[in-house]
């Protein structure tokens, strides 16, 4: 018998809840991201399938959308590589799904591709590159989920060194969303 999971309880980092993928507030947003007609109309039903935890169908719809560069989708596909969620876990294949969504400025997708390179997780570990993401994933972060991408990314913080902080920060200055295709 499959168990019923709550948005909050889907993954977790250190114990806290990771609701950036979860939260539905931002759905309408996505779809407005690069998903339109045909898309949007299959984005949509790619999301109704997540919320209704047919990750299976979920993901076949996701992965079209994501081979063709929408960035909410290549999101989505990241977390369920992530988690193992009608795809095998693999966070190699996790990592490269959010890192081609980050490029394009998802702040989901740089908030997970940071927490990987922290954990080391389908990247090498790498505190620079993790701090440089959750930096520029917290700056884009609507209201509500701010301060604990916030938290998280200050956590991380305190492993670094002072020339390391500045390292990250100067990359995450440097940083300029790019678009697929």
């Amino acid at each position: 018998m499959m168990r019923k999971i709550g948005l909050d309880q889907a993954a977790s980092y250190g114990g806290r809840p990771l609701r950036h993928m979860l939260m539905l507030l931002g759905v309408a947003g996505w779809m407005l991201m690069g998903a339109t007609g045909a898309h949007a109309q299959s984005f949509r039903q790619g999301v109704a399938a997540f919320q209704r935890q047919d990750y299976v169908t979920a993901s076949r719809i996701f992965i079209p959308l994501a081979e063709r560069g929408n960035a909410p989708a290549q999101t989505y596909l990241g977390f369920l590589f992530e988690t193992g969620r009608g795809v095998p876990m693999n966070y190699t294949e996790a990592a490269m799904w959010y890192r081609r969504a980050a490029e394009q400025g998802d702040s989901r997708a740089q908030y997970s591709l940071g927490l990987l390179y922290d954990r080391g997780q389908g990247v090498p570990q790498d505190i620079v590159e993790a701090s440089k993401w959750l930096n520029l994933s917290t700056a884009a972060a609507p209201p509500p989920v701010r301060e604990s991408r916030a938290r998280i990314r200050d956590a991380v913080t305190t492993k670094m060194t002072r020339g390391e902080i500045a390292q990250a920060r100067l990359r995450a200055l440097e940083w300029a969303p790019s678009r697929e295709h």
